[in-house]
């Protein structure tokens, strides 16, 4: 039994974080706003571990450098945010398959200076909608706006939870092109007017966050990709931007009749999967839910 255990069966509770704390956290250009140490720091609280999580500004570019840093103060995990998610899968020692396949990686493990790279994107958003709404994508018609790093493992999530057809829409064609492929037979890239004829419309680009305006076509009318008037009741629309809480997005479709699920549910849910993988153990999903939903005092 270490100190510190010999310590806590004493009853005396040693205060976190200590002096051998285990640190991870999160590395992304901006990354102030980022709620994961906050999310990380109540599950490790609620698991009783002298774990510390926090939030580092790394700029374009720079990552090599950070993952350098991670490997020197053993970090023992990093989640990766814009704009290094496509980067990282090159700069890790190792992807697992499903982060190769995607080209891109939001988690990263340091195993003893090896660091593991893979992607929990695409798990935690079906666990967001599962837990909101009850969603099940199987047979289900999606469309999916944007072709990045979290487009992506929507895509090929929604394509292995057995959805009978996944529309990717995108500025650009070849990255569109490469997204669709994930899914395999059921994917293709279309256009934004398809919104109408499908179940599900996941927006999956930065589109709408911090812009909220008022003023006539409801709140940020000028930021969507699409007319709002194709949206309809008996939809599902989720958007992966959690700040604001509710998107422009969001609030149109609600006008509309649609349902709908903000992004910070998939966060929640890929952040847990990430908890897992750094600390091999279950993550309290409530605890870390509650953390980012009750109202600061």
């Amino acid at each position: 039994m270490s100190e510190s255990d010999e310590v806590r069966a004493a009853g005396r509770i040693l205060p976190y974080p200590a002096g051998d704390s285990t640190v991870v956290g999160v590395v992304g250009d901006p990354v102030s706003h980022s709620l994961s140490p906050l999310w990380h720091n109540a599950a490790f609280a609620a698991l009783g571990m002298d774990w510390l999580s926090v939030a580092f500004r790394v700029p374009a570019g720079a990552l090599g450098d950070a993952l350098a840093d991670m490997r020197a103060f053993r970090i023992r995990g990093l989640s990766v945010t814009m704009p290094h998610k496509e980067a990282a899968a090159g700069l890790v020692d190792e992807c697992t398959p499903l982060a190769k396949r995607l080209g891109a990686v939001n988690c990263i493990t340091n195993q003893n200076g090896w660091l593991v790279g893979d992607s929990t994107d695409g798990a935690g958003f079906l666990a967001a909608l599962s837990r909101s709404v009850g969603f099940d994508p199987r047979g289900r018609r999606c469309l999916v706006l944007g072709a990045g790093g979290a487009a992506r493992a929507v895509i090929l999530a929604l394509a292995e939870a057995g959805s009978s057809e996944i529309v990717v829409v995108n500025r650009s064609a070849a990255r569109a092109v490469v997204a669709a492929e994930l899914a395999g037979g059921v994917g293709r890239v279309g256009e934004p007017g398809e919104v109408a004829l499908v179940d599900l419309v996941v927006q999956a680009t930065p589109l709408g966050m911090d812009r909220v305006r008022e003023g006539a076509g409801g709140a940020g009318a000028d930021v969507l990709p699409f007319d709002p008037a194709l949206l309809h009741a008996g939809q599902l629309v989720t958007d992966l931007v959690y700040h604001p809480a509710v998107t422009p997005l969001m609030t149109v479709a609600r006008e509309r009749g649609a349902s709908t699920v903000g992004g910070l549910g998939m966060l929640v849910h890929q952040a847990a999967l990430a908890l897992e993988r750094w600390t091999g153990e279950a993550a309290p999903v409530e605890p870390m839910w509650a953390a980012v939903s009750e109202p600061a005092g």
